[in-house]
C-alpha cells in the first residue's frame, strides 16, 4: 500500500516548508485554538506575519476597524502567546515563530499558518 502524499490534495512536502521550532517553543493548543476563533484575529496575524512590529492604531487602519476593537482582540492573541508587545506598544509575532520573516509563514509548532 502506497502512503506517499498526494500532490493533488496539497499534502506533499514543499521545498519551502518551514522547519518546526523546538518542542518547547510550541504553544498550548487550547488557548491558541480559542485565539484563532475569529476571522479578525486571523487578519491581525496576517498583518504581523511580515515580521514588522505594528501599533494597534496601525493594525486598525490597515484592517479598517476601530483601535479599541483591535486592542481587545490583541489581548486574546497575547494571552495565547501568539503575539508579544514590546517598546512603545508595538505588537509582533515572536521571532521564534517566524522561520523567515517576510514570507508570510508563522510556525507555532503544531500549527503552521500561511498568509
Amino acid at each position: 500500500m502506497d502512503v506517499s502524499p498526494d500532490p493533488a490534495d496539497g499534502s506533499a512536502d514543499s521545498p519551502t516548508q518551514a522547519p518546526n521550532p523546538p518542542a518547547e517553543a510550541a504553544l498550548p493548543r487550547g488557548p491558541m485554538a480559542k485565539a484563532l476563533g475569529t476571522s479578525l484575529r486571523w487578519r491581525i496575524l496576517g498583518e504581523l506575519a511580515s515580521g514588522e512590529p505594528l501599533m494597534v492604531v496601525q493594525i486598525a487602519e490597515k484592517l479598517g476597524h476601530q483601535p479599541t476593537l483591535i486592542s481587545k482582540h490583541m489581548v486574546w492573541l497575547r494571552e495565547a502567546g501568539m503575539v508579544e508587545t514590546g517598546r512603545s506598544g508595538l505588537y509582533a509575532i515572536p521571532r521564534r515563530f517566524l522561520p523567515s520573516p517576510g514570507d508570510g509563514v508563522v510556525d507555532y509548532g503544531h500549527c503552521l499558518l500561511r498568509f
